[in-house]
């Protein structure tokens, strides 16, 4: 079967190579042995849980140039082997949460927004265009719900977007486990991240930090860290999903980067400007949001 060679697998078994198949072995072998530093305090990584691999182990380039590597890693044919030799590194069996699996989908990022800015139609509105996207790619069988909170207002009880999606595991559209459970979706979600946070369609989202343009990388949220909501008093939700001019929203970052510095939130980066379609566009969004099946 065909298996996504990504940069975590990589990682694990101490290379990074470019490109796909034997192309990849050869970049591995005329490249390995000229380490690449970084200028200053910039990381060599491909997405922010690799900072563990320190500053100048992580090989592929800096920031923007990290990012554009990262991209051309490919896919490589695994037959009944168990291992892969390369150069003498062994790299072991994919592990079960790096392997691409044959799963239902179960998460993706929405490919287009209603188009209205916040204005989401509630989270009614947003469930049904999870919805309709998933029915588009034939996977319309499952609940979906938009991974979005609402503040508590007029008497209705707060929403916690962590509430709404059901209890995992959930899986993209090339079949890669992005979590588990609710609680690997909040505290391990290293596979968050631009290579593996697809649309419904399998495609990656615009970032602006792998020079992709316009910049997509602002997710609609609504929600803190733990997947719980704001408390009242400022705006973190378009007016809980209704507003298209007035208020803000809360957004996280699909790519894991603030420009070129890696580590941004998933699900909490920074509030947008307001809730117009520009001014979500305006602070690098599109008025897209997170899809789950909550069955």
């Amino acid at each position: 079967r065909v298996v996504r060679m990504d940069d975590a697998l990589l990682h694990r078994a101490g290379v990074a190579v470019r490109g796909v198949g034997a192309r990849a072995m050869d970049a591995w072998s005329t490249e390995a042995s000229r380490p690449l530093t970084c200028p200053g305090t910039t990381r060599c990584l491909y997405f922010p849980s690799a900072e563990t691999f320190g500053p100048t182990s992580v090989r592929g380039g800096c920031g923007r140039e990290a990012m554009r590597f990262r991209k051309e890693i490919g896919t490589m044919r695994m037959g009944q082997l168990a291992t892969v030799s390369l150069l003498g590194l062994v790299v072991a069996a994919l592990p079960a949460e790096l392997a691409a699996q044959d799963e239902p989908l179960g998460f993706f990022i929405t490919s287009v927004g209603p188009g209205n800015g916040g204005d989401l139609g509630g989270l009614a509105g947003a469930d049904a265009h999870c919805q309709t996207l998933a029915e588009a790619v034939g996977a319309g069988d499952r609940t979906w719900r938009a991974y979005l909170s609402t503040q508590a207002s007029g008497g209705q009880a707060a929403v916690d977007a962590r509430d709404r999606i059901g209890e995992g595991p959930w899986f993209n559209a090339a079949g890669m486990r992005i979590a588990a459970s609710v609680d690997d979706l909040h505290y391990n979600n290293a596979n968050l991240n631009y290579d593996h946070s697809l649309n419904e369609r399998g495609e990656t989202v615009n970032s602006g930090a792998a020079g992709d343009s316009p910049n997509m990388h602002d997710v609609l949220t609504g929600t803190q860290l733990d997947g719980t909501a704001f408390p009242p008093g400022d705006d973190r939700t378009c007016s809980n999903w209704t507003s298209s001019g007035d208020g803000s929203a809360m957004v996280g970052h699909h790519d894991r980067f603030t420009f070129q510095t890696p580590g941004s939130p998933w699900n909490q980066a920074h509030p947008s400007q307001g809730c117009a379609q520009e001014q979500l566009v305006a602070t690098g969004g599109a008025g897209l949001y997170y899809c789950f099946a909550a069955d």
